[in-house]
């Protein structure tokens, strides 16, 4: 009870904030993302410093997932794609939850059978997958779990999130529905 009225007033808390702002986004989540410092696709650190001040854009994937990543990585890169063109170029991270396997060569493939742009989007790693499952069951509010269904190795949310320049989760979104892919995107042009 005391956890629920505390994101409870969190949410208000926000909700207050983004009135003050001008911004116009329906929040529908509110989390704080924990300090993070990982390995990007290039094999260098990359922390959660380097988004402060902005407001970004996360998922979650493995590159060996065949049943739900194929399609969000497409949607996660279509989103970018649509922002670019409109000149909005806001970070979009790509937090691996296999980085046992998605090392930052296989991370760079990854990207390219996609048409992934590194100029905004950072794929990570270089963690072991107990932290990636603690940032997000307990930043992102989300599952993530060793053995998923038949033969995939991880449950994982096909969710996409947007995070103010605070560090905090405002807004989820489902990366497998084109509604809420258009909403992710009409919402980004209204706070960047």
């Amino acid at each position: 009870m005391k956890n629920t009225s505390f994101h409870i007033i969190l949410l208000i808390f926000t909700l207050i904030l983004v009135a003050c702002s001008g911004v116009s986004i329906d929040p529908n989540m509110s989390a704080t993302v924990k300090d993070f410092e990982f390995t990007d696709q290039d094999n260098e650190v990359f922390s959660s410093e380097q988004l402060k001040d902005d407001w970004w854009i996360a998922y979650f994937f493995y590159t060996n997932c065949t049943m739900v990543c194929p399609q969000t990585t497409a949607n996660i890169v279509n989103v970018q794609a649509t922002l670019n063109d409109e000149g909005i170029t806001p970070p979009i991270i790509g937090f691996s939850v296999d980085p046992n396997f998605d090392t930052p060569e296989v991370l760079q493939d990854y990207a390219t059978m996609y048409d992934a742009h590194f100029d905004n989007m950072t794929f990570l790693t270089g963690y072991d997958f107990d932290s990636i499952k603690e940032l997000a069951n307990t930043s992102f509010e989300t599952v993530l779990d060793g053995g998923g269904p038949e033969d995939h190795a991880y449950a994982h949310s096909t969710s996409f999130f947007l995070i103010n320049p605070e560090g905090e989760v405002v807004k989820w979104y489902d990366g497998l529905s084109k509604e809420d892919l258009e909403n992710l995107v009409t919402d980004a042009k209204k706070v960047m």
